[in-house]
């Protein structure tokens, strides 16, 4: 007898994967600390943005993420906080696009064990400061829940699905960053690079911060 493939899952898969292609915070944060400490940053920023969206998808589950929702004030100030941190990681690599203007070319950087430590706490920040995340959930997982669907179970099986499909592209999309490593190298790519990538966040953290709810 063999198993029935659930049309709803394959169609929540589907909406996930777009919505995980799409760029954003999480590919602009992997690809900056590719550039400032390589492909291993930016395998563990991956696996830091795809824990804090674990969080927020349990704590929709469990329905935890409607007390953000109902409080605007709450809300609001998630959002600017959140916002003021992914503007904070532009500057920095604004700053590092300063830098490599005046460094010679080396190879690529490597990442410290400390480093390591950073660049998770950044990918998860990055994500528990973005109640959006939050809003993502609560708005698409009920409507692949059915009537009569255990919601608790049923929700953690699409946020399940949504994680990996989104752990599985930061990879890739970190592994083909990783391959250009004889062209990031360079001095003059990786200023340019970098300073895209810095305008690109604070411009996220600005949208997030300032953006109507």
């Amino acid at each position: 007898m063999s198993a029935t493939i659930d049309p709803q899952i394959i169609a929540f898969a589907i909406v996930a994967a777009v919505v995980t292609v799409l760029p954003g915070a999480d590919m602009a944060l992997v690809a900056r600390n590719v550039l400032a400490h390589g492909r291993r940053a930016g395998y563990v920023t991956s696996i830091g943005c795809c824990t804090g969206l674990w969080v927020h998808a349990v704590a929709s589950a469990l329905g935890v993420s409607a007390i953000l929702m109902t409080s605007a004030a709450l809300f609001s100030a998630v959002k600017i906080v959140g916002g003021l941190y992914l503007a904070a990681l532009g500057v920095l690599s604004l700053q590092r696009a300063w830098r490599a203007n005046i460094v010679p070319e080396t190879a690529m950087p490597t990442i410290s064990a400390q480093g390591t430590r950073r660049v998770f706490a950044q990918g998860l920040l990055s994500n528990l400061l973005n109640p959006k995340v939050a809003v993502f959930y609560l708005t698409l997982l009920p409507q692949f829940i059915r009537p009569g669907d255990p919601v608790l179970a049923r929700s953690l099986l699409l946020a399940g699905v949504h994680v990996m499909i989104g752990l599985v592209w930061l990879i890739a999309y970190t592994y083909f960053l990783g391959r250009l490593s004889a062209v990031l190298k360079r001095a003059r790519i990786r200023q340019a690079l970098e300073g895209m990538t810095g305008a690109v966040l604070i411009g996220l953290g600005a949208r997030l911060a300032w953006d109507r709810r």
